[in-house]
């Protein structure tokens, strides 16, 4: 008996897909475990697989956007005829609507039909009598034109109507002009509209509600990095890995998050959540916006460990690899726009953290030490928090710890 296949959820915040491809066409053998579909969703694309098997009898949308629960396909026995399961699944209250029909698509219609006779207007000209629309007359007399000098074209009796005073007025030169000069091209302007992806849809979602709904406030503090570069170079060669800045930050902040465990914190409305474990989103750039892939257990990792496993995660979003259960879980954010030349910004809250943490680039400038002026290396970092959660004091307290940390990094070694 034929089957119904619906778009499923594919993420927690899934609300529509987007389908990007079909690897299987209508008239198809299935088995339980092939990929159907080629899925974009909020977070990734991904791949539909197929738990019926049979033959791919119809499909609802060969691409574009399905809401949850639409229909997507119909497999059953080869030949079965499926058209009163279809018309039932497409019927109302039946969690589905049919797909558009790009060829039934309705266009403007333009009304085409004489202008009654009532509304000319006779106009003297020349001894003659001109027949007008009331608007082309209108917009002769604006212009100051002699109606009979405009040749009309509106059907019986080639009455004057407004396309042939506009045409006369775009070739005829403006009175007073001395000589009529070629027209000067000019620059076509115009726009480009490019369709939103489910990414963007979702990004533009949770942020939005995160802005509008979290009473954000913003710590900054600026940490000296002198000694991080030092610490930094012998550490890469006593392991062998390259040590990025962006890992020590990740190391020095899930150890100011053990100290301080209010910050690694949830909002639930009717209470607040403290987590014991330390789960790390660290946020990475791709071309439609940004994923934010969670390191879980953050605190246990080592230098190189946290080095491979944000690596082997860019890459995964780079290619849209990532799954859903590799960005869910956060407890605390990290997003670092260093690398870009950026050398302060604020960052919206990621829920369901409390904090999330925007980092800078390292500059070189002068400073004071000893009472005297030198060159240092500096790098600003800013949290960004909830005040229903955590208070002024509390998120200071937070960056006087990572900002010893980072100092320092030899240290978080011991």
């Amino acid at each position: 008996m034929a089957e119904i296949i619906r778009m499923p959820r594919m993420s927690d915040t899934m609300e529509e897909g987007n389908i990007v491809a079909w690897l299987k066409k209508v008239g198809d053998k299935v088995e339980s475990g092939d990929v159907l579909a080629e899925v974009e969703t909020d977070k990734a694309t991904m791949e539909l697989e197929t738990y019926q098997e049979g033959t791919l009898l119809y499909i609802g949308i060969e691409k574009g956007v399905i809401p949850v629960n639409g229909l997507l396909a119909i497999i059953g026995k080869a030949g079965e005829d499926f058209k009163a399961l279809l018309e039932e699944a497409e019927s109302p209250g039946n969690g589905s609507s049919p797909a558009a029909d790009p060829t039934h698509a309705i266009s403007p219609v333009v009304d085409t039909a004489p202008v009654p006779i009532a509304n000319e207007v006779a106009a003297e000209g020349d001894g003659q009598r001109v027949k007008a629309s009331p608007l082309a007359k209108a917009m002769a007399e604006k212009a100051g034109i002699d109606l009979s000098r405009i040749p009309g074209s509106g059907g019986e009796g080639s009455r004057v109507v407004k396309r042939d005073v506009e045409a006369f007025l775009e070739n005829t030169p403006a009175a007073g002009s001395p000589t009529s000069s070629p027209a000067r091209p000019m620059p076509s302007g115009g726009f480009t509209d490019v369709p939103v992806s489910q990414m963007r849809k979702a990004i533009a979602r949770r942020l939005g509600e995160s802005k509008f709904s979290a009473p954000h406030f913003y710590l900054t503090i600026e940490i000296d990095m002198d000694q991080a570069m030092v610490d930094r170079k012998m550490i890469n060669e006593m392991v062998g890995v390259k040590i990025s800045f962006n890992d020590l930050v990740i190391k020095a902040a899930t150890s100011a998050l053990r100290l301080h465990p209010e910050i690694n914190s949830s909002w639930l409305g009717d209470r607040i959540r403290t987590n014991h474990d330390i789960h790390i989103g660290v946020a990475v750039a791709v071309d439609e916006g940004l994923l934010v892939p969670v390191l879980r257990h953050a605190d246990t990792m080592s230098l190189s460990q946290i080095n491979q496993e944000v690596a082997a995660y860019a890459e995964k979003a780079k290619n849209k690899k990532l799954q859903p259960d590799e960005m869910q879980g956060n407890t605390f954010t990290i997003s670092n726009l260093g690398m870009f030349g950026i050398e302060e910004f604020t960052a919206i809250i990621n829920p369901p953290d409390a904090c999330i943490l925007a980092v800078g680039g390292i500059s070189q400038k002068p400073v004071v030490k000893d009472g005297q002026i030198t060159i240092g290396h500096r790098m600003k970092v800013t949290l960004s928090c909830d005040h229903r959660v955590v208070d002024g004091a509390k998120g200071a307290k937070f960056l006087q710890t990572f900002s010893q940390l980072l100092s320092a990094p030899v240290r978080m070694l011991a």
